[in-house]
């Protein structure tokens, strides 16, 4: 079976991991110190606060922009449940509006109209490493006076056309190191903040409210486990150190794929970078022939031995949001749109031509099948 994704870890990491394991200091140790340096000076922010998780990042981002409860917040319906579910957490609302149809992100022009007294903020999310139109949305921002919280997750390397980093234009900004991102600590992620008091805070947040001088008895704000441990910093301390090899090894398998997938009938490859843009590789996913049972197709690759996922289902039709919040089909046609069509194909460093030739020649009888019983 070829697998979705693999995470790629070496004696490095075996190294740092060992190393933690012997010093005694598990948790809020130098591993956790080193690891949100290393971060920031890679990134080129002035701080950043490694926490338990994207979606915890994204909560105490949240909170440290001051969503209030009753607040709406406009996302994007087409992203991980995290996004929107983050906006819950503190009563808030999420108001989702339709993506673009070319990048899959958040449609600024329609961000704008959802904007009402009500609008505290806006949660662009980088979708598969697509730089989002920041630009646009700090224009919104300004109009309004509304924050922006940067949901980057899946985006560590993305640039924007103007040369910035994804995540480096003066937002909060999370992401995240699940293992099949760009890098991974297991679990894991940082929180980008703009201003020495904003990491303060997140720093006493992410650890029960607890004082900036460690106090044990003295928790001044209401607060939270979520703690990256020293283990976690080590194995990102030697991610980091590869950044650049594991980026370069997506960036491989991605133009594997653009060849190897060009000539198959109906469908259709990720949006290319352009206008300065530049991806950085999170998954490799495809839009197949609106014709096609997407669902069908990925038990028909199973069955030759390749593991393939729909990507991404749209938020505002699962079951919680549409009994929360009467959603219904039809209200975003873009996303649910994409939604029905996507697929993630196998997508990690280490991927072989020969894998990805062999996803691609299954996925292209897979869909000559199908098109062979619809003719019948």
């Amino acid at each position: 079976m070829i697998p979705l994704a693999q995470p790629l870890i070496g004696e490095r990491e075996e190294q740092l991991v060992l190393e933690t394991l012997r010093s005694g200091r598990l948790s809020l140790g130098p591993m956790l110190k080193r690891f949100e340096v290393m971060f920031s000076e890679r990134l080129g922010v002035a701080h950043a606060s490694a926490v338990s998780s994207g979606t915890a990042g994204l909560h105490l981002a949240l909170r440290a922009a001051g969503v209030q409860e009753g607040d709406e917040v406009i996302t994007t319906p087409f992203s991980f449940v995290a996004s929107a579910n983050s906006i819950l957490y503190e009563r808030a609302r999420p108001v989702f509006v339709d993506i673009d149809e070319h990048t899959l992100n958040l449609d600024p022009q329609a961000a704008a109209a959802a904007v009402t007294e009500r609008t505290s903020g806006l949660m662009p999310v980088h979708i598969f490493g697509y730089p989002a139109d920041l630009p646009a949305f700090e224009g919104i921002a300004a109009r309004h006076g509304v924050f922006i919280v940067e949901d980057a997750c899946e985006a560590l390397g993305a640039v924007h056309a103007d040369g910035t980093a994804v995540g480096a234009r003066g937002h909060l900004a999370v992401f995240a190191f699940y293992p099949n991102k760009q890098m991974t600590t297991g679990e894991g992620g940082v929180v980008v903040c703009p201003s020495p008091e904003l990491k303060e805070r997140i720093d006493s947040e992410r650890n029960q409210g607890r004082a900036p001088d460690m106090s044990w008895l003295d928790h001044d704000r209401l607060g939270f486990n979520y703690r990256l441990s020293d283990l976690a910093c080590a194995l990102g301390i030697a991610q980091l150190e590869r950044l650049d090899e594991l980026l370069a090894g997506r960036d491989r398998a991605a133009v594997l794929y653009g060849e190897a997938l060009a000539g198959i009938e109906g469908v259709e490859l990720p949006f290319p970078d352009t206008g300065g843009n530049r991806r950085s590789w999170f998954v490799y996913v495809v839009k197949l022939p609106a014709e096609v049972d997407r669902d069908a197709t990925i038990e028909a690759l199973r069955a030759r031995g390749i593991d393939s996922k729909p990507y991404l289902p749209a938020i505002h039709l699962m079951s919680f949001y549409r009994e929360r919040f009467a959603h219904r089909e039809g209200e975003f046609p873009v996303c649910e749109d994409v939604a029905r069509r996507s697929l993630a194909l196998p997508f990690f460093p280490q991927i072989t031509e020969g894998q990805v030739a062999q996803v691609a020649e299954s996925l292209g009888e897979v869909l000559a099948e199908a098109r062979f019983s619809r003719a019948s």
